[in-house]
């Protein structure tokens, strides 16, 4: 039998028992170290991603994909700011926010981007083309998409891959069948957002619809697209419009289930984010001055908090760095720019001095508003003298988009209102009071005689206070309306006139015109100029001549 007693006090049992302890403290260390390192990790876990989505873009680009230096008014500080805009700042925006932003972002339109230049040199294509280089998403048709008619919007669509929407468009059996969505439904990082379109009333009469027709009840049309969107699955519903501020106020209030209004036709930066019942409300602006950014909290089932709502706006100043690519494609396009385009041909003269357009009928000013009150297919047009620059004569030839440029300088909006006829009657006694300054109306549709040594209407009042009459006047004499048989009828009093007239007169009141303001009603701004007018007119009317003197203002 071994012996069994184990020498605690030798060198070898010393060493191993030595061993064995360092051993187990070692491994107790591990341990301790392994719990702590657990336990820290259990308590800090790594940040979780908010569950948002970013909504950026433009409204009413109009073709200006060029940086052109201007200040304008958008913020509430109440000073301008500087900007430089252009289509290759935007796409450096754009870029910025997608690679920066942990949730999804989405970049709309919200239309009219197929204007100037561009368009009529490249129908669309250029515009589009740099859109989708830029980042653009999806975007809503405007009116001025269809300038030059559905089949060239057709064909610029059909050259990108972004969405076009046209949810209240009937395009079936249009060349436009296939090139525009009535809806959008995609998913971003699990949320599914759907998307739908609304198109300005004005359609049919502000531009070249060839055989697209639109449904006319937005409201039912709105309340269409979002069932069928919720029952595809969206979680998120979003309007992309172009009617403007005021009915995308009235298309929240009216119908629910619209989570964002993305709208555009007003041309306007709302400098706070608006909310109508539970649906938040933008504006696009105009010419890519700024980027509209919306950024939204989503609830555990992917719908939008309204009040987690975050606005701003991006102005695109100088200091933001051009995007290289999108950048070497416009140059690419602008060396193929003639320095002026040629619109049409004029066999007449078109004299635009101011000593003609103040103070008797103007030739140049009867085309020009024969052709608006054509266009919108109202009863009378009344301009200022003084909405008419370049105050030169132009001789026959090439009618150039310098030269309508010049013409329009002032780009004034074409405002469409009713408005009765002993108004009419007052308005031209204004304007009789002001013959040789600006104030004086050159108009279309309408006739009459000025007797001068009549006496004049007086108007008592201030911009604030506002202007009444305090003498009537009776300068004006034998006021007749051109009727729908082409015969001239005795001005009606009491009958209501369809009207078109600038925003300067209709707005701003602008040399004490009160009138159009004040007893004007359904007054709405049809967003088109009196250059774009002509520029359309040209189109389809290669040479165009002055009108008259035909005898529609008759001065004593």
């Amino acid at each position: 039998m071994a012996n069994s007693f184990i020498n605690r006090n030798s060198p070898t049992f010393i060493t191993a028992s030595l061993y064995v302890a360092v051993s187990v403290r070692r491994f107790t260390v591990f341990l301790l170290a392994l719990s702590t390192l657990l336990s820290c990790t259990a308590v800090t876990p790594p940040p979780a991603r908010e569950n948002k989505i970013t909504i950026i873009g433009t409204g009413d680009l109009q073709g200006n994909l060029d940086s052109i230096p201007c200040s304008i008014y958008i913020t509430e500080s109440g000073e301008k700011t500087d900007i430089m805009g252009g289509i290759s700042r935007i796409a450096t925006l754009i870029k910025q926010i997608e690679q920066t932003t942990l949730n999804p972002v989405v970049a709309v339109s919200s239309g009219d981007d197929l204007m100037g230049r561009y368009f009529r040199q490249f129908d669309g294509k250029a515009i589009f083309g740099l859109m989708e280089m830029a980042g653009y998403d999806v975007l809503a048709l405007g009116n001025h998409d269809f300038d030059s008619g559905p089949g060239v919007l057709a064909e610029a669509l059909d050259s990108v891959n972004f969405t076009a929407l046209c949810s209240d468009l009937v395009v079936r059996k249009t060349v436009m069948g296939k090139s525009c969505q009535p809806y959008m439904l995609r998913s971003y990082q699990g949320i599914k957002v759907g998307f739908f379109s609304l198109m300005t009333k004005d359609f049919p009469v502000v531009t070249v619809t060839g055989k697209v027709k639109i449904r006319n009840n937005q409201a039912a049309v709105a309340r269409k697209m979002i069932q069928t969107l919720k029952k595809k699955g969206a979680q998120v519903i979003i309007a992309v419009t172009h009617i403007g501020t005021v009915l995308d106020r009235r298309l929240a209030a009216e119908v629910e289930g619209i989570d964002i209004i993305f709208g555009g036709h007003s041309h306007n930066y709302e400098q706070n984010l608006e909310r109508v019942n539970n649906t938040l409300i933008v504006n696009g602006g105009d010419k890519g001055a700024a980027l509209v950014r919306l950024d939204v909290t989503l609830d555990k089932n992917n719908k939008v908090v309204p009040t987690s709502a975050v606005y701003s706006l991006i102005p695109v100043t100088a200091d933001i760095k051009s995007d290289a690519e999108v950048e070497s494609q416009l140059v690419e396009y602008r060396k193929q720019l003639p320095e002026t385009e040629v619109i049409g041909m004029t066999e007449k003269e078109w004299d635009l001095t101011n000593a003609t357009l103040r103070s008797r009928e103007s030739t140049v000013a009867n085309l020009i508003t024969d052709t608006i009150r054509a266009k919108f297919k109202v009863d009378i047009v009344l301009y200022n003298g003084g909405s008419f620059r370049g105050n030169s004569t132009y001789p026959p030839g090439p009618v150039t988009d310098t030269m309508l440029a010049e013409i329009d300088e002032f780009e004034n909006n074409v405002y469409l209102m009713t408005i009765k006829g002993r108004y009419i009657r007052q308005i031209l006694e204004h304007s009789a009071t002001l013959i040789g300054r600006g104030g004086f109306l050159q108009g279309s549709g309408i006739q009459f005689t000025i007797n001068t040594e009549a006496l004049p209407q007086t108007l008592i009042g201030d911009v604030n206070a506002g202007f009444f009459i305090s003498r009537a006047g009776n300068r004006i004499k034998d006021i007749r309306i051109l009727s729908t048989d082409n015969s001239w009828q005795p001005l009606n009093p009491e009958r209501n006139y369809r009207l078109a007239a600038n925003d300067f007169l209709v707005k701003l009141g602008g040399d004490r015109f009160f009138w159009f303001k004040t007893h004007g009603r359904d007054i709405h701004n049809t967003y088109s100029t009196m250059g774009s007018v002509m520029t359309d007119f040209f189109r389809t009317n290669k040479t165009v001549n002055p009108v008259g003197p035909d005898g529609r203002i008759t001065i004593q």
